[in-house]
């Protein structure tokens, strides 16, 4: 039977591992030794601590003591070299210029420098790739919201931009040409990939976005948005420019915002021709769809259903259609719900030529108490009374 070590005798196991595999920190304050997990070595001193990855090892880190607090610089270090340094205040927050390194051998190269005010990112923030070239550069107001922002591939490209209501980017960025703030009419600017390819293109105006274009690989436009102060589309396209969709919306007030209120959608098949449409009427709840409407790709119409009102009761009228456009059915439904529907009504059924061939007679409950045939010349074939479990009775009998 095997057994077990207690847990106190576990933890000793474990660190004695652990120590045979990394070596103390050590720390020392003016040569002074401290600990800082122990505050009776730091009380009342101030300077600048330095520990190490055991005695005589690599530096790990520089921390700055005011009596007896931590407050002030703090660095850290990756196998001796600068990896990151910043301030923190009384609080122990992040207050002033922070920066991160690569922690590597001469040159070190900066990768992020950023403005902390009690913890929190304000001002610029820059970042830069391996080799030294501009990554990222944003701007964070006093309320910690990002205004403005691009990024760059490795090579330089610009890849990213988001404008602001004003130039915020400069001197690193001149936001006020790529976002229209210094010219008079729009400014366009291309944005790449990692691979140098122009992915998409942007068009502002006083930081304001108008345009906007996503490409494929082949140059062609994939998504084309534009966006008005008060309305706006958006397009898709195959690779080989063929219309896919369309939307088009408005802009509505909700209380003190705005919101889009789509008016439009249209679905387009791969040969060009329109297949499906519908349309909404704004209102102050926002949208209400008011028709739906399908095509065959002959370009026949092939079903339409209108939304209205039937005595301030939401309604859709359907009609469907043969391919050779001549009506097959139409009918007026009673919207109870999301789901639920009643028939209203007559309901129509016509032949490939359009002539009226049966109509379905309902009651208020939306059941069918009456039906009619009728031949090609219109005269009545059929007509009976409909009852509820399902039996007829020719009328006029």
């Amino acid at each position: 039977m095997h057994s077990r070590l207690p847990a106190p005798a576990l933890f000793l196991l474990f660190f004695a591992l652990t120590a045979s595999a990394h070596a103390v920190q050590v720390c020392d304050l003016d040569g002074q030794s401290v600990n800082p997990a122990n505050g009776n070595t730091t009380a009342g001193k101030t300077g600048l601590m330095r520990c190490r990855d055991g005695a005589g090892g690599p530096l790990q880190r520089e921390q700055e003591l005011r009596n007896g607090v931590f407050m002030g610089l703090v660095r850290q270090y990756r196998d001796g070299f600068l990896q990151r340094e910043h301030q923190v205040n009384e609080r122990g927050n992040r207050d002033g210029i922070a920066r991160e390194y690569a922690a590597t051998a001469s040159p070190n190269q900066l990768l992020l420098e950023e403005t902390m005010r009690d913890g929190s990112n304000v001002g610029l923030t820059r970042a830069w790739h391996p080799n030294g070239r501009l990554r990222r550069v944003s701007f964070m107001d006093d309320g910690g919201r990002e205004l403005a922002s691009a990024r760059f591939t490795p090579q330089g490209q610009l890849s990213e931009l988001r404008c602001g209501p004003r130039p915020v980017l400069k001197p690193d960025v001149a936001d006020d040409a790529l976002c229209g703030h210094a010219s008079d009419k729009p400014v366009t600017v291309g944005l790449h990939g990692e691979d140098g390819t122009l992915r998409s293109r942007l068009t502002h105006e006083r930081g304001e976005r108008r345009r906007s274009e996503l490409l494929w690989g082949n140059g062609q436009v994939r998504e084309l948005q534009e966006m008005g102060t008060t309305d706006g589309s958006e397009r898709s396209f195959s690779a080989d420019g063929v219309k896919r969709r369309e939307q088009r919306w408005v802009a509505a007030a909700d209380g003190t915002r705005s919101r889009r209120v789509t008016t439009l959608d249209q679905e387009f098949h791969e040969s060009g021709k329109l297949v499906r449409e519908r349309r909404w009427r704004v209102t102050d709840r926002g949208g209400e769809l008011e028709l739906e409407h399908t095509w065959y790709l002959n370009g026949q119409p092939k079903a339409r259903l209108d939304y209205l009102s039937v005595d301030n009761q939401p309604a859709r009228r359907d009609t469907q259609f043969h391919d050779n456009g001549k009506p097959a059915s139409e009918g007026l439904w009673l919207l109870k719900g999301r789901y639920d529907t009643v028939a209203s009504g007559v309901h129509k059924q016509f032949d490939d030529t359009g002539r009226l061939r049966r109509e379905r007679f309902h009651d208020g409950r939306g059941r069918v108490n009456r039906e009619r045939d009728l031949d090609e010349a219109g005269a009545v074939t059929r007509d009976e009374e409909v009852f509820e479990d399902g039996s007829r009775k020719a009328l006029g009998r």
